[in-house]
């Protein structure tokens, strides 16, 4: 069969190699549910998120009894205290095991997606949020089962902050785990979880503290949002700087994990 003479028509529409990004960067519920799946198995990481905080607080708390000062509560304020330091550990622990999706290849293989750097955070964030939920609860039910003495609308203020407060520190988590090798990312991260909660006044009250060391807790990652989870049952006038420091850690962390997102996908 001949095909001299049969005209030549180029394509009508040149093809396009590039990807397309979906719709919010690749962000969906199904990722998300996987992602809530492997977080709830984790059971080495939620037993001891969950067990810590729990131990702490009838170690220290529960043997707290009257008030710290006027009508603050002492058992509340160690309640909120602990209960905030489990849902930092929750947090971070859950964001940092992105070193071993790393050791095994997951991150590379997510190069191979339209996924972009924020969604992916976004899914973690909100996985480490529904883990951080769980020593939150427990805490706070043995705190108030036995006796720490909290209003209605302050305790599900107290609740809601130091629930929203702690778990939004998976930005650290993430960035470590990004940054250091697998084998290290929890070697690391727990003894400096356990610096910045002395640093920033959940372990030690800030008001016992000398003035220099009130001043270098300003500085530190949980200062301000321990500050805004304990200001329910605290009460007085609301400190913004609590507020700028959060947000400025919490975003400086959460641009430090895409960044780093970012370069290790490249190197596929």
């Amino acid at each position: 069969m001949s095909i001299e003479g049969a005209a030549i028509h180029p394509l009508d529409t040149p093809i396009n190699l590039d990807r397309k990004v979906p719709p919010r960067g690749g962000f969906n519920g199904e990722l998300l549910l996987i992602e809530l799946r492997r977080v709830l198995r984790n059971r080495r990481t939620m037993i001891f998120t969950v067990a810590l905080p729990v131990i702490f607080f009838v170690a220290f708390g529960l043997p707290q009894k009257g008030n710290l000062t006027g009508s603050i509560n002492a058992r509340a304020y160690e309640m909120i205290s602990f209960a905030i330091y489990g849902a930092f550990a929750a947090s971070t622990a859950i964001g940092a095991s992105v070193s071993v999706e790393r050791a095994q290849g997951w991150s590379r293989q997510l190069r191979l997606t339209p996924l972009s750097g924020a969604a992916y955070i976004a899914v973690k964030v909100i996985a480490a949020m529904a883990g951080a939920a769980l020593p939150v609860i427990i805490v706070f039910a043995i705190g108030m089962g036995s006796g720490a003495k909290l209003g209605t609308g302050a305790l599900i203020a107290s609740l809601l902050l130091t629930w929203i407060c702690g778990s939004v520190l998976a930005s650290l988590g993430l960035f470590v785990g990004y940054v250091v090798p697998s084998e290290n990312a929890m070697q690391i991260l727990g003894p400096a979880l356990s610096i910045l909660a002395f640093g920033g006044g959940i372990f030690y009250p800030l008001a016992v503290m000398s003035h220099t060391m009130q001043q270098v807790a300003s500085f530190t990652p949980l200062w301000g949002l321990s500050q805004i989870a304990r200001y329910p049952l605290l009460g007085g006038s609301f400190d913004v700087m609590w507020m700028v420091s959060g947000v400025a850690w919490v975003a400086a962390f959460t641009l430090g994990a895409i960044w780093r997102f970012r370069s290790d996908t490249k190197r596929v």
